[in-house]
């Protein structure tokens, strides 16, 4: 290209009987003229040409005339370019393509005869000093290309490897210095937020350990200036710093926002180059604009999709989303610690292999009915998973693409187990407490019938036995009177029971020992229990505080206790067991004793009615169904509670629980 030029510039010269040409090359960023190379000229000095407003009008003529323009008086019409060539006359050729102008081609004259004759030469040389400008820009375009892409190629090459736009932007800035032959290059990223530029990369080290922020609306500051501008800008030195090179400034700006500025310090540039360099610097920055927005959104998706997945993750409830064949896709962390698996281990498995069949039917079912016209939305149902561990509310969900296309169901499991339990617990309470108040209804009914007729029985037991008393009856009648008085005390004794259940009975509470108690209790049993070939086992606690209350009625409570549990085990065929406990429940400050048996058990319609006055599962003539009742009044009055159970292998369990004897009371009711 320089041999190219030198030619040109040869033929010109000899075709106007010149004795020196230079070529101006038009800078469209700032419209002056900059000497690019010359001939017949021992110095080029570099600096605007042509610049003057006559001057401007000359080249303007030129130009518009498409013509060589001859200037008879280059010292009074052109004095720059007069200065330049050193000659009192000169010719301007004016070189323009199809895209714009490019430049002037001045040839310094010493007779003005000559270029009469040579216009048309010289017509025919400026157009080919356009296609050498031409092919020289073509030539700089694909070098420029060329480099860009190598740079622009480290730089993704660097962020690709590293997922770090901060390590990516430090190579590029290494790279670029070479590129453009500078002292420095530095990279400033826009914070929005914080409304501040940062310093992101620089090749000076001590640059970026300073951290570096400028305000992004300080226009005294060129970075944060020429952000805001369309192309790149070649800023003088700053006061102090005279004789140190220009700074380039290029803005670096993405679809839609300002993303920063690239700086670089130091690159040398004559007036001729500096249009090269500002050219090659805006291409830069546009291929860097582009890589960081590439980058930023992608750190933007990278982001998100760690915010999502971690809200996923976070999710106690258990979910689940499958494809249109049943498969997993995803599954939360929840989900897959349910069924001991990683995450990973979850994608691509049948749903059926992690639910019941249940679940898995009742979603294959939603799923196919979503692929219809009748989509049913959202559906919950509750289930029990032995798999996941316990009872669920279970969410499906239709799983919809951009398009509304069902593309298969999101399961959501909700773990409702404890809740479940305590609404069983509440259940459980709210029956004991409305069994409570019919039993404390019911024995304050029983305690007036027991009071009006203990009145009459024992005016009957007074008068029976007077007549006893007095001797004078014949033997029959005295046959039919121990009769009459037999079961007149025993109608009393029911009516004493009666009142022990409606707690109308005073009793005595003194410090005992409830291991005492229940001995006593089971040695009244022993015998009969032998009988019946019964295993009695005995499990007490020998460290059990007292506790206070009425030892003979506490040892009634008990005796009924066994005896209901002995007559369960007589209906038994096989090992006849018996098992009595006794511990201390020191958290709720409790004493406990505990009668179990392997027998039938209780029936689930007789439980909540086992402690109603005359209820009994019994044939008639084999109990009155005051046993049972009797120690529930017992209990109650000692402020304890009875608890009634069927056992899990089989057989009935009582289980009665009295309060601890507070420190220094014995008091008698």
């Amino acid at each position: 290209m320089a041999d190219l030029v030198a030619e040109i510039h040869e033929h010109a010269v000899e075709a106007a009987g010149g004795v020196a040409s230079v070529l101006l090359v038009l800078n469209p960023r700032t419209g002056q003229l900059l000497p690019a190379s010359a001939s017949g000229l021992e110095h080029l000095e570099p600096g605007p040409c042509l610049d003057e407003p006559a001057e401007r009008a000359l080249v303007e003529r030129a130009f518009h005339e498409g013509q060589p323009l001859v200037v008879p008086d280059a010292q009074g019409q052109t004095p720059s370019l007069a200065d330049l060539l050193g000659t009192t006359a000169a010719t301007l050729i004016p070189l323009a393509s199809t895209e714009g102008r490019l430049g002037i081609l001045a040839i310094g004259l010493e007779d003005l005869d000559l270029v009469a004759d040579a216009r048309p030469t010289l017509a025919t040389i400026g157009d080919l000093a356009v296609l050498a400008l031409e092919r020289a820009r073509l030539r700089r375009d694909a070098d420029l290309r060329q480099d860009v892409r190598a740079l622009v190629g480290d730089l993704s090459r660097s962020v690709s490897s590293a997922l770090n736009l901060t390590a990516g932007l430090e190579v590029f800035c290494d790279r670029a210095c070479r590129l453009f032959a500078a002292d420095t290059t530095s990279v400033w990223l826009h914070d929005r937020r914080a409304r501040v530029l940062l310093l992101a990369a620089s090749s000076d080290p001590a640059g970026m350990a300073r951290g570096l922020r400028v305000p992004a609306d300080d226009p005294a500051m060129p970075v944060s200036s020429v952000m805001r501008r369309e192309r790149a800008e070649m800023v003088s030195a700053p006061p102090g710093h005279e004789g140190e090179p220009p700074a380039v400034y290029v803005p670096l700006r993405g679809r839609r926002r300002a993303l920063g500025t690239l700086v670089i310090e130091g690159a040398r540039a004559d007036a001729a180059s500096e249009l090269d360099l500002l050219d090659r610097a805006d291409e830069v920055g546009r291929q860097l604009s582009a890589a960081i927005e590439n980058v930023q959104l992608l750190e933007d998706v990278l982001r998100s999709r760690r915010e999502l997945d971690n809200t996923f993750n976070s999710i106690a409830d258990l979910v689940a989303v499958c494809d249109m064949r049943l498969r997993l896709v995803h599954a939360n962390r929840a989900f897959a610690a349910r069924l001991g698996w990683e995450r990973h281990d979850a994608v691509d498995r049948p749903l059926d292999t992690c639910v019941s069949p249940g679940l898995s039917a009742w979603v294959e079912r939603l799923v196919t009915a979503a692929a219809g016209d009748d989509a049913p939305g959202a559906q919950t149902r509750e289930f029990v998973e032995p798999g996941l561990g316990g009872t669920f509310h279970v969410t499906v969900s239709p799983l919809l693409s951009q398009d509304g296309e069902p593309v298969g169901a999101v399961v959501v499991a909700r773990d409702i187990t404890e809740q479940a339990r305590l609404e069983a617990e509440r259940l459980e309470l709210r029956d004991r407490l409305t069994q409570s108040e019919k039993l404390a209804a019911l024995g304050q009914f029983v305690a007036g019938i027991a009071h009006e007729l203990n009145n009459p029985l024992q005016g009957v037991l007074g008068h029976v036995e007077l007549l006893r008393a007095t001797g004078q009856l014949p033997a029959a009648a005295r046959r039919d009177l121990r009769l009459v008085y037999r079961e007149a005390d025993r109608a009393a004794k029911i009516v004493r029971n009666l009142l022990v259940f409606a707690g109308s009975r005073k009793i005595t509470r003194r410090r005992l020992s409830l291991n005492r108690v229940v001995q006593r209790a089971m040695g009244l049993r022993s015998a009969a229990l032998r009988a019946l070939d019964i295993e009695l086992v005995r499990e007490l606690d020998d460290a059990l505080p007292q506790l206070a209350g009425d030892a003979l009625l506490l040892q009634q409570a008990l005796l009924n206790i066994l005896v209901n549990a002995e007559q369960a085990l007589a209906e038994v065929e096989g090992p006849r067991r018996l098992e009595v406990r006794t511990w201390l429940d020191e958290t709720r400050e409790v004493l406990g004793v505990q009668v179990s048996d392997n027998g039938p058990g209780m029936a689930a319609a007789a439980l909540p009615r086992i402690f109603e006055p005359f209820f009994t599962t019994k044939e008639v003539g084999r109990g009155t169904g005051l046993g049972l009742a009797i120690a529930y009044g017992i209990v109650q009055e000692h402020g304890g509670r009875i608890l009634p159970a069927n056992r899990q292998g089989g057989g009935a369990s009582f289980i009665v629980e009295l309060p601890l004897a507070e420190e220094g009371t014995i008091t008698v009711n």
